[in-house]
């Protein structure tokens, strides 16, 4: 019976690298924020949902959305932001869970999900367990700014949209400690996969 474990963390706390490291040891990643692109491109339920929502104004030239645009509508917008939730998280679940049955047909043994909202979306239920990818608050901040060129206020306002990552250290059934080096945080996995018996 293969195993489902969650990856999970802030933005900007160093989730990517970590499910890199992962791929990199043979894993299979479930990527969330693939699966959410996998179901906005024209042609797929979401994409139309999404359009009829928010207007064709948020298209660009080839028919794409303008994923930067509609994000910002919804960073400043709790009931815009509700809306589109209940459209894409149902498409991004399914998409999900095609990959994960795909990965255990060819025998893989552990399936990791890698989702930046595990918590806020309530999700944990399709997971076994919990891995939690951790930052100080000060860290966090400096990473996301020089990472996406944001302004101290931009950034911060990304920060709050998610549950602090302090609220999820409480929720997670392990955690990695990312505020040192990748060295340290690679050491850190190796101990885990040990520890949790985890087979690719």
């Amino acid at each position: 019976m293969a195993q489902v474990i969650g990856l999970t963390g802030g933005i900007a706390s160093g989730k990517s690298t970590v499910s890199n490291m992962l791929n990199d040891l043979g894993f299979t990643i479930v990527d969330a924020d693939l699966a959410a692109r996998a179901v906005m491109v024209p042609g797929e339920k979401a994409y139309t949902q999404t359009v009829d929502s928010f207007g064709k104004g948020l298209l660009l030239n080839d028919g794409e959305i303008n994923r930067e645009k509609l994000g910002s509508i919804i960073f400043h917008d709790e009931e815009k932001r509700k809306l589109l939730n209940s459209i894409v998280h149902p498409a991004v679940r399914q998409k999900m869970n095609e990959w994960k049955e795909t990965a255990i047909a060819k025998g893989k043994q552990t399936i990791i999900y890698d989702v930046p909202l595990l918590f806020e979306s309530n999700v944990t239920h399709l997971v076994g367990k919990v891995i939690l990818i951790y930052v100080n608050e000060a860290v966090q901040l400096e990473r996301l700014m020089d990472r996406n060129k944001l302004t101290e206020l931009e950034a911060k306002a990304r920060i709050t949209s998610q549950l602090p990552l302090r609220e999820k250290l409480k929720l997670a059934d392990a955690v990695i400690d990312n505020n040192d080096s990748i060295e340290k945080t690679r050491l850190q996995i190796e101990k885990l996969i040990k520890n949790w018996k985890m087979q690719p």
